[in-house]
């Protein structure tokens, strides 16, 4: 059985800190927001987790798809949201430890829907107004390799998409690493968006 929670100041040096940009910054998000991800655990086993930061227009990623910050860079489509909003960012579901490394056993079994679940209802109960989130290409292997979910999984928890492109950086990469054949379809392999949820 999988057990869901909120990532509390506690938590920090007991699971994997992979993206959240470093130590401070992840008490300084539970000390501003409450949490700073939604934690899963079989038994004492961390097995995965989805990220959480407020909500930032501004924000950019230094380095495109390869920076945690990917995650909260909707560009110049970036919607007019209040303060009190969230920006979900990375999903890691297999780790079991710190680093890149993923137990395939955890995958295919619902768990990354189930943390966009906990998170939307720990976020209504806390009194946050909305979440903004980046979905990511419908393709199983690319959706794995992003981390992330598709548009449809928004959709149907009730978030809105308001703005879709190609991210040229992702489709070059999924082609070069071979996780998609060369020719694949754009839409199918590198397309992405911006969805929000009012709560």
């Amino acid at each position: 059985m999988i057990d869901y929670r909120p990532m509390i100041a506690a938590d920090v040096d007991d699971v994997p800190d992979d993206c959240f940009g470093g130590r401070d910054a992840v008490l300084e998000r539970v000390e501003a927001l409450g949490a700073a991800a939604i934690l899963a655990f079989e038994g004492d086993q961390h097995v995965a987790q989805l990220q959480f930061r407020r909500y930032d227009a501004s924000l950019r990623s230094p380095d495109g798809i390869w920076h945690p910050d990917y995650w909260g860079d909707f560009g110049d489509r970036a919607p007019a949201l209040g303060v009190n909003t969230l920006s979900v960012f990375c999903y890691h579901v297999g780790q079991l430890e710190r680093g890149d490394a993923r137990d395939s056993a955890y995958h295919g079994r619902g768990i990354g829907l189930a943390l966009l679940d906990h998170l939307l209802d720990w976020a209504r109960v806390s009194g946050f107004e909305a979440i903004a989130a980046k979905f990511t290409p419908p393709e199983r292997a690319v959706m794995g390799f992003m981390g992330g979910q598709p548009a449809a999984a928004y959709v149907e928890r009730g978030f809105a998409v308001l703005a879709d492109w190609i991210d040229e950086q992702l489709l070059t990469t999924v082609v070069e690493r071979e996780i998609v054949p060369a020719g694949a379809d754009p839409d199918k392999v590198a397309r992405v968006g911006t969805c929000v949820i009012r709560l």
